[in-house]
């Protein structure tokens, strides 16, 4: 309690005149299917990416971020909850809705009387369950429930609380709402009506993840607009869409801090950006066009580095200091933490996260995790931990592997044989870290008992 009360009042010392009686905005923004080497401030050199470059140079990038999961239920799960795979509701890409009994970070901001909204893609409950975006401390929602749903960026109708929203010119096939214009005007009208603050927006783009079941019916699944600026590259269609969707993507985030600014909210909102997992092989598109993975082996569904290493870019002007680089691993379910202390509330006991809001206001981060741990449902029960630089997967039926990712991040070297004690390490930090359920057992099955379609 001590620790909150220091970092709470160094947040609100930050703040002059009528800002000074409230703790900061927080806009967390996510990508789906971003991988870490799609941006120019993670190496990118064909994509455009300039205002998230921008906010890089202006804030904070991590390079040891990674999310909750390899796809997207169980990766939100943990970003709204601060609970990792091991001890999630939700592990797997089954639909299943957050109970009551889940705290989210929403929930939590909302003990400092914070104005939310959730806008995008929701995957953690469909309609008439209690995992509903408004039954889990949001006061408004647009976008998709269903994750499946949300594969379609032309749909017929979205989400506005829990009743259809019928997009006008989706009807009867015609093909003229692109949904993530109607996310990004969404969020510029929160921020405006929200002003007052405090607020939390989080907008939870479909950009760039691929229409898997157009794709099956031979039609585009990178679905953009025009692929402009690319038209003239001699590229595949799929990539020249993809970097046109990513690009979309950026100069919509551009709009949105230029709205910050006009509102002069710029210095009292702390903006996230991130990506649910690692870049996907869908749509027509192969991640090795662009090196979307970076430096690093795997793709999503992967708990390689490739599948679960993601970008952050933390921008907060005059309190992160401008164009600085952490290499201080962080995960997904650390956000909720993070927020609370910036919020100056607490977390509930409950939680597998630890805050960074330290590492962000330039003070030494005291409290660091002992190990990152992940297990992913899908195809067989896959684990894996991080703990310093030491990295182990395990597959089921199969023997661990063991990397140490300092020395080699893409993880071909596996140093099992040569290291038994840390394997055993490995060994037991695997099994201590999860809770065993009916759902999510640890077996070589490990898949969620009804039939999912691909996320």
């Amino acid at each position: 309690m001590k620790r909150l009360l220091v970092l709470a009042f160094a947040v609100f010392a930050c703040f002059s005149g009528d800002a000074a009686s409230r703790p900061p905005n927080i806009i967390f923004i996510l990508a789906d299917d971003l991988g870490w080497g799609d941006l120019g401030c993670y190496g990118q050199k064909k994509i455009k990416t300039p205002n998230l470059d921008r906010m890089a140079a202006e804030g904070m990038r991590f390079t040891s971020a990674y999310a909750g999961s390899t796809v997207c239920a169980p990766s939100r799960c943990a970003l709204m909850t601060g609970l990792h795979t091991g001890h999630a509701l939700i592990r797997g890409n089954a639909k299943v809705p957050l109970r009551p009994e889940d705290v989210t970070v929403t929930e939590v901001l909302k003990q400092a009387d914070y104005k939310t909204a959730c806008l995008g893609k929701w995957g953690l409950g469909l309609e008439h369950t209690t995992g509903v975006p408004r039954r889990k401390g949001f006061d408004e929602f647009f976008g998709y429930l269903d994750q499946t749903h949300a594969h379609n960026y032309y749909p017929e109708f979205l989400w506005r609380n829990e009743d259809r929203f019928l997009m006008p010119k989706n009807q009867n096939g015609e093909r003229g709402d692109y949904a993530p214009d109607w996310f990004t005007r969404a969020a510029l009208n929160f921020i405006r009506d929200a002003q007052k603050g405090p607020f939390f927006l989080y907008l939870a783009h479909i950009t760039p993840h691929a229409n898997n079941e157009r794709q099956r019916e031979k039609k585009d699944g990178m679905e953009v607009p025009g692929d402009a600026p690319y038209s003239a590259e001699p590229w595949p269609q799929a990539e020249r869409n993809k970097a046109a969707m990513i690009t979309r993507l950026d100069a919509d985030i551009g709009r949105l801090f230029a709205r910050l600014k006009e509102l002069k909210l710029d210095e009292q909102t702390v903006v996230f950006f991130s990506s649910d997992n690692g870049p996907h092989k869908e749509g027509g598109n192969d991640p090795e066009f662009f090196d979307s993975n970076g430096p690093f082996r795997g793709i999503k569904r992967d708990l390689a580095e490739g599948g679960i290493r993601v970008p952050l870019l933390v921008r907060w002007p005059g309190k992160i200091a401008s164009s600085t680089v952490s290499d201080e691993p962080v995960a997904f379910w650390d956000f909720l933490a993070t927020a609370a202390e910036l919020a100056g509330v607490s977390a509930p006991p409950k939680t597998d996260g630890i805050s960074f809001g330290p590492t962000l206001l330039g003070q030494p981060q005291s409290r660091r995790h002992e190990f990152l741990y992940w297990e992913f449902h899908e195809g067989g029960f896959q684990q894996a931990v991080r703990a310093g630089d030491w990295k182990a997967i395990r597959k089921a039926g199969q023997p661990m592997e063991l990397f140490h990712l300092r020395g080699d991040p893409d993880e071909v070297l596996d140093m099992a044989a040569s290291q038994p004690a840390i394997v055993q390490e490995m060994e037991v930090r695997m099994k201590s870290a999860r809770t065993e359920s009916e759902r999510w057992p640890a077996n070589a099955a490990g898949t969620p008992p009804r039939k999912r379609k691909k996320d």
